[in-house]
């Protein structure tokens, strides 16, 4: 399924969005790793781009009204998504799995792109991974996990040896590091397929933005 909800608007322009929620004396923090909430569904949001004030998620943790975090605070909405996500336990290699969403922030919110652990979640164009290379993973329920790459698919991973997740996790950020305090994201939560963790591949959704916006994706 795709849908765009905000017509005409290129995700990561936050001017041409109209202004949510109020001034604070205390603006609510938006960062990567952070619980969201959208409707029943609760997540972990996978990537801040502070300067676009744009955030990411996955697809199938959308909802019908505003994102907001834990204590209910309004912290952006939805404006386009794609989930095609399987039901059920097994999935094919072979197929194609897309499941992000694309959340423009509230004015009134501060944002920073640094993880929970402190490291600085940015993208790049080496945003790629191969079989056998060191992964971690984020979420509101697990924390920090991390292990290998077990299978790169068709615009989505697999992974093993040590990343773990639980209900709560999708849409978290799927990371290598680099360099020191630095981490690469590389993907978001999807599911868990089998006995593996999966993430959607970061070069998969920011083509799929770019397809369904018409003008900007997230950056690399």
């Amino acid at each position: 399924m795709v849908r765009v909800l905000a017509v005409g608007v290129a995700v990561g322009v936050a001017t041409a969005i109209p202004a949510i929620g109020t001034a604070r004396a205390d603006p609510v923090l938006v960062f990567p790793g952070m619980e969201i909430h959208q409707d029943t569904h609760v997540c972990t949001l996978g990537y801040v781009d502070p300067i676009m004030r744009v955030a990411f998620t996955a697809g199938h943790c959308r909802g019908s009204g505003p994102v907001t975090d834990r204590a209910g605070n309004v912290i952006g909405t939805l404006a386009t998504f794609r989930d095609n996500t399987p039901n059920g336990a097994t999935v094919n290699t072979d197929q194609v799995i897309a499941d992000y969403e694309a959340i423009v922030l509230a004015d009134g919110v501060d944002s920073n792109d640094i993880l929970p652990g402190g490291l600085r979640l940015e993208t790049g164009p080496d945003d790629g991974v191969a079989p056998g290379e060191p992964v971690c993973h984020f979420g509101i329920v697990t924390g920090e996990t991390c292990g290998t790459v077990q299978r790169v698919n068709n615009g989505w991973f697999t992974m093993g040896g040590g990343v773990r997740s639980q209900q709560g996790d999708s849409g978290g950020p799927v990371y290598v590091i680099r360099g020191p305090g630095v981490a690469r994201i590389v993907g978001l939560f999807n599911s868990v397929w089998g006995e593996y963790p999966a993430a959607v591949s970061w070069s998969a959704i920011s083509q799929q933005v770019r397809e369904d916006v018409g003008v900007a994706s997230p950056p690399t």
